[in-house]
């Protein structure tokens, strides 16, 4: 009685302890992906429900069956003088180009504004003073001095970019623990070994926060530049299916934005987990 009831006091722990293991396997990037695809599917659900009940009218609210339908027309046939295809890759090359522009500016002038009060002082008023102005406000100004071409579409989308880097790279600088450079000086570390070992990794996950920001802000304002004074691009597609009441070819374009920031916006997450592996997690 004693050996069955050691024996079987000594199973159950085993199998107490290997039940939280399971447990913990399941990690919360897996569990937050299995949300997003559930309330996705409820979405798409809830849309095939008001076109099939008609609770609005298709004029406003296409079905997806005809949405998807006009897409296969638009990648094959095309719409507004070129094809899904080429009105993607010109708008991914004006994104690409602004991005491309405030990186380069914004970083660099970013990190001097947190690492120097004159640079800051100088720059942060003109900077400030344009931000807070919404992008349209400027745009006839843009055109009016660039013309009507590729430069002030760019300049303008530069600008969008630029503003949410640079305040991201000086908000990083300012937020290394002065513990953490103090303790680098301390034994021995120079001014480019404490910016390159300390400040600059220190200041990375603001950075990346700042260009997730920078890219919805790219998209959000290259529709408004592609309005105006364009001959190709997804903004440029949508205003002109709106011109003609052609609601499904607008949606069409909403939708390839739409798959647009959700690939930047891994490309992002995957891009911090390979440069910023600790965060989150210190």
């Amino acid at each position: 009685m004693t050996l069955a009831a050691n024996s079987g006091t000594s199973f159950s722990p085993s199998i107490a302890q290997r039940a939280p293991s399971r447990k913990q396997r399941r990690s919360p990037s897996t569990s937050t992906l299995g949300i997003s695809v559930v309330t996705l599917a409820a979405l798409i659900g809830l849309w095939f429900l008001a076109a099939h009940f008609e609770w609005a009218s298709p004029l406003f609210l296409p079905p997806p069956a005809e949405v998807l339908t006009q897409f296969s027309a638009v990648w094959a046939d095309g719409y507004a003088n070129g094809t899904l295809l080429e009105h993607t890759l010109a708008s991914l090359g004006r994104i690409g180009a602004a991005l491309g522009v405030g990186i380069f500016l914004g970083i660099p002038l970013g990190l001097l504004m947190g690492l120097n009060r004159w640079v800051k002082g100088i720059f942060s008023v003109p900077i400030d003073l344009y931000w807070g102005l919404p992008p349209l406000a400027y745009l006839p100004l843009l055109i009016i001095w660039l013309g009507i071409g590729e430069t002030s579409k760019i300049v303008l989308l530069s600008l969008s970019t630029f503003a949410p880097i640079c305040f991201a790279a000086q908000a990083g600088v300012r937020s290394v623990p002065a513990e953490r450079i103090n303790a680098a000086l301390s034994l021995g570390a120079s001014r480019l070994q404490l910016f390159t070992s300390i400040i600059l990794p220190s200041a990375l996950p603001e950075i990346m926060t700042g260009l997730k920001i920078a890219i919805g802000a790219g998209l959000s304002t290259l529709v408004a530049a592609e309005l105006i004074a364009a001959q190709s691009g997804l903004g440029y597609m949508i205003m002109s299916a709106a011109n003609f009441l052609a609601t499904d070819v607008v949606f069409v374009g909403l939708i390839v934005i739409a798959i647009l920031a959700f690939a930047f916006t891994s490309g992002m997450r995957w891009l911090e987990h390979r440069l910023i592996p600790w965060k989150g997690k210190l």
